[in-house]
């Protein structure tokens, strides 16, 4: 029998493990941008266009590279960041494997312009495929600045499977915020099609999050600091009363890392137990810093999924942290027995603007006092309802007499007819209604929508509804994020 096995060339294995480590547009970023932060860069440009399927470029001031490192870099499992197995168990570094840029030539065309800072020219590389097609000196800005181009150029079957336009624009807004997070004493900015989305000059950790969510998240926001011998904690939490209720801006670092662990957001979730209601969710950007010792990193190709040495105690000191947090600054509503001013009543407004206290009834109500004639008619009205609870079988109709008709009003005169049983209403929430076969439940409230629904629908197709433009336009904020897509 002949051998069959060989080993794969080099483009193919490249394209093999790219499978892994680029699944998408977002993925590119994602590993450019952290080798970016891993150069010590102090300003990061991200540069966007048809949302990475064209052109991806991230520019830095880091340390760049020499000839020899520029070109190395491609190889793959080269990096500058490990020597030895027991290095896995105390990287600070967000990069380490030296598989991303290798991946990342195989399935586009790339172009990296790099220089440190003590060289008087910096180097030129274009690959295409795995394969370098020039490499030259140029004279460039210190640091870094690679373009990605038509990613996934040479793999048809992976580009047709991407997102639309929006989708992935969204994914990579996503990996943005996490690394701009991360690292606020940074200068981020990001251009999609020309157009600036983000500009998050170095600051605090709040002004980050302002810069990223809007104005409107600086009055939500409650500080967590929590400081141990082995672990601390530190961020921001959402007030109770700003939950939402979708699951998105929840973000853990973990030594600056970001990472996904349900067990870690199950634990800030029960420190909000009793405080918002189960469908909602907290906002919250959380830093948990411990040595690197007790931690695994090295468990996804992503880095997103951390394993703990212990968890459980990790768990309980998140939890604790918040709820400390929660209490201290007694986001517990309180309860006001004094009158608000807010709800001044028409009545005590009438007895003010009138200078004499108008004389109380045992009714409650401020408005102007009844007729006679008025008063006979709404009794004959509670005449009616005392007959309809009644639920009797008669099936006569019933006449509500008015005397307002002897004085000319044109209202007609209401009829309420007893021919069949009157559906009955259940806390001012559901009505049951007898029909041949049992009976009906509605909602009222999903009929009086269902109701408006139709009516607005009709309206449109007859091109009957009425606008009219506000005097004063409303103005409606929105992220940087939310107002691109």
């Amino acid at each position: 029998m002949a051998d069959i096995i060989q080993l794969l060339p080099d483009s193919i294995a490249n394209q093999i493990a790219a499978g892994e480590v680029i699944q998408r547009p977002a993925s590119v970023v994602k590993e450019l941008m952290e080798n970016a932060l891993d150069a010590s860069a102090k300003e990061i440009k991200l540069i966007i266009k048809e949302a990475g399927k064209t052109l991806i470029q991230v520019l830095d001031n880091g340390k760049g590279m020499t000839a020899t490192d520029a070109r190395m870099s491609f190889e793959r499992h080269a990096t500058s960041k490990i020597r030895e197995a027991n290095d896995l168990f105390s990287i600070s570094s967000l990069g380490f494997r030296g598989e991303a840029l290798a991946s990342i030539a195989a399935i586009a065309k790339v172009e990296m312009l790099t220089k440190p800072k003590d060289d008087e020219l910096g180097t030129r590389i274009l690959i295409e495929g795995s394969k370098v097609k020039k490499q030259e000196p140029i004279e460039t800005n210190v640091g870094t600045n690679f373009s990605v181009k038509n990613l996934f150029y040479n793999v048809p079957a992976r580009r047709k499977f991407l997102k639309s336009d929006p989708v992935e624009l969204r994914h990579i807004i996503d990996q943005f915020n996490r690394l701009a997070l991360a690292n606020p004493d940074i200068f981020f900015t990001m251009y999609h099609n020309g157009n600036e989305v983000y500009h998050l000059p170095p600051g605090n950790l709040r002004q980050r999050i302002v810069g990223i969510f809007g104005k409107n998240t600086n009055d939500k926001l409650i500080p967590v600091s929590e400081d141990t011998d082995i672990l601390k904690l530190s961020g921001y939490i959402s007030k109770p009363e700003a939950t939402k209720k979708k699951k998105g801006d929840q973000y853990i670092f973990i030594n600056k890392r970001f990472i996904k662990s349900n067990y870690l957001n199950h634990a800030i979730r029960v420190a909000y137990d009793e405080l918002i209601p189960k469908d909602n969710y907290a906002f919250y950007v959380v830093f948990l810093e411990l040595s690197p010792s007790m931690i695994d990193i090295n468990v996804h190709p992503t880095k997103t999924e951390i394993k703990f040495e212990e968890e459980r105690l990790i768990y309980n000191f998140i939890k604790v942290s918040v709820k400390h947090a929660l209490g201290a600054y007694t986001v517990t509503p309180t309860l006001d027995f004094g009158m608000d001013s807010n709800f001044s009543s028409r009545m005590t407004h009438d007895m003010r603007s009138d200078g004499v206290e108008r004389e109380q009834s045992g009714d409650i109500s401020s408005g102007p006092k009844l007729t006679q004639q008025q008063r006979d008619n709404i009794n004959s009205w509670e005449d009616l309802y005392q007959d309809l609870q009644a639920n009797t079988n008669q099936s006569q109709a019933i006449t509500v007499e008015s005397d307002l008709m002897n004085q000319g009003n044109d209202q007609p005169v209401i009829m309420a007819s007893k021919s069949r049983k009157d559906p009955y209403q259940i806390h001012n929430t559901y009505i049951v209604n007898q029909i041949k076969s049992g009976f009906l439940l509605i909602d009222q409230q999903a009929a009086h929508e269902r109701i408006l629904y139709e009516g607005y629908i009709e309206q449109l197709n007859q091109h009957v509804g009425m606008t009219q433009k506000q005097l004063f336009p409303i103005s409606v904020d929105l992220t940087p994020a939310d107002a691109t897509l």
